[in-house]
């Protein structure tokens, strides 16, 4: 059905979302059926050196402009209801009273303020604890505002403190506009009390002026102004409503927004999202909780292991060639744990950890069926931890990459031993999109209406139990070499038991 023609029906509605990338700026602007009426892109540019990684934040404004400008090409103004923008998780900068960047970006992965951070731990101990994560790392952004602060405190007077879609935001808007919870994870903020902890900021020297305003995900938070209608072609007047990191959005384009249902996204690493009505707490530090829209928790957790090994390994071959080839190996001979590089995340720390495999028939076949089958078994260590933390386990949707490849899909679903649903489009925009349509109504409604499921795919007949010996084995081997704990070990055995 057509979404053109004069505005005031539901069928003709459109939200617009942006996704602030790291490599691009996406924008869709998509129908409450999900069909998606308009779309462009503009890429980014990164500047790299050891452990730093900045943009320009004006690039990003004008990478979103010309975005905007491209998908407003096929869509009529009179139809556009709200806009919602995503970005990347942890990237912060100082700006002016003005909204003018003081400070280069600083992006998620900037590592170079990694000597703050136990300064920061020791600080927000018990409201890291309270929070369910228990520590900062060094690409989060509260140690790298400080980094800001004492690296240039010429800057700091009138500045405050921006999240990327922060920066975007306050130019859509022309104005001030509070932060989401979501971007405001990283820099410290309480995301049970929804506000800014003052004893925490006050023993780092944080000025509370330089905060912004809170406020959650799906929040409107302004309109957009008739200086940013010129730039963008999105309407004046458009509300804009309050977004979310690009993963809690990729998460909301999967349409995974009811408690007990989780997202896998298999791409280069493998990371994992879901929906609790309890906030997840692991002592760990491998599993932290965004806020969901309606007060719900979004835990989730990033594995070093995915198909970045296979790009590596497998580089100029033909994938489904090689798949094909490995369904004879179920389950292979060889034990694999792909890992691409050092560390793991998540289901368990070890910053030590290294790849291996042995075994196997020396075919081939054989050592590219162990890598699919060991991301498998990892991804299903994933969900055991995260069953051994409370929380409940339901439908799983796949994204990512590897959503592509049908028999990988297949595989995964006979390891974890329970349908997977693939979706059509599953892009942080969308998921923006969703976001923007939900003011005022249930977001996961909103993404049933949204969000087109394109197959389910059920554990084949017969597989029930096949996978579970090579899965103990890789449990037992990673728990002999010291990096998994006995706890999720036993708890992994136990549920692996017919």
């Amino acid at each position: 059905m057509s979404t053109r023609g004069a505005a005031g029906t539901r069928g003709n509605e459109v939200w617009l979302g942006l996704d602030v990338g790291t490599q691009s700026v996406r924008a869709l602007a998509v129908t409450a059926g999900g069909e998606v009426v308009g779309a462009g892109s503009q890429p980014l540019t990164s500047h790299r050196s050891g452990a730093r990684h900045e943009q320009d934040p004006e690039a990003w404004w004008e990478a979103v402009s010309a975005a905007s400008s491209e998908a407003m090409q096929t869509v009529s103004a009179a139809t556009v209801r709200g806009v919602a923008v995503d970005a990347t998780s942890g990237t912060i900068l100082l700006i002016d009273r003005h909204g003018s960047p003081l400070t280069p970006a600083l992006m998620y992965d900037d590592t170079r303020a990694a000597g703050y951070v136990d300064r920061v731990n020791a600080a927000g101990e018990r409201a890291w604890a309270e929070l369910g994560y228990g520590r900062m790392q060094a690409s989060w952004a509260l140690p790298k505002l400080l980094w800001l602060l004492e690296s240039s405190p010429q800057l700091t007077r009138g500045a405050r403190l921006a999240h990327q879609s922060d920066f975007v935001n306050r130019r859509l808007v022309g104005r001030d506009v509070p932060a989401d919870l979501s971007n405001a994870l990283k820099s410290g903020a309480h995301l049970i009390e929804e506000r800014w902890p003052g004893d925490v900021m006050d023993a780092l020297g944080v000025p509370a002026d330089l905060l912004p305003a809170l406020v959650r995900s799906g929040t409107v938070i302004g309109e957009v102004s008739r200086a940013a209608a010129a730039a963008t072609a999105i309407p004046p007047g458009t509300p804009v409503i309050a977004g979310m990191t690009d993963g809690c959005a990729a998460q909301l384009g999967a349409g995974v927004l009811s408690p007990g249902r989780w997202n896998s996204v298999l791409g280069t690493t493998l990371v994992v999202k879901g929906v609790t009505h309890e906030l997840i707490r692991d002592p760990l530090g491998a599993v932290y909780s965004h806020r969901a829209p309606n007060g719900d928790w979004l835990p989730g957790g990033a594995s070093s292991t995915g198909a970045g090994l296979i790009s590596r390994d497998f580089a100029g071959r033909d994938l489904d060639e090689l798949g094909a080839a490995a369904s004879a190996h179920e389950p292979a001979e060889a034990l694999a744990y792909p890992l691409a590089s050092t560390g793991e995340r998540f289901p368990f720390v070890a910053p030590e950890a290294q790849g291996f495999s042995f075994g196997g028939d020396g075919s081939e076949a054989d050592r590219f069926a162990a890598v699919l089958q060991g991301v498998g078994y990892i991804e299903r260590l994933c969900y055991d931890y995260l069953d051994l933390l409370g929380a409940p386990i339901g439908d799983v949707v796949l994204t990512g990459g590897a959503a592509k490849s049908e028999y990988w899909c297949q595989l995964r679903a006979d390891i974890l031993g329970r349908p997977v649903s693939l979706v059509e489009n599953s892009e942080p925009a969308l998921g923006m999109a969703v976001l923007a349509a939900s003011p005022g109504r249930d977001a996961a409604g909103v993404a049933a209406e949204m969000v087109r499921v394109r197959a389910t795919i059920d554990p084949r007949a017969g597989s029930a139990g096949r996978f579970d010996a090579p899965y103990v084995r890789l449990v037992d081997e990673l728990e002999g070499r010291g990096w998994l704990g006995a706890a999720l070990a036993t708890h992994a055995r136990q549920r692996a038991q017919p």
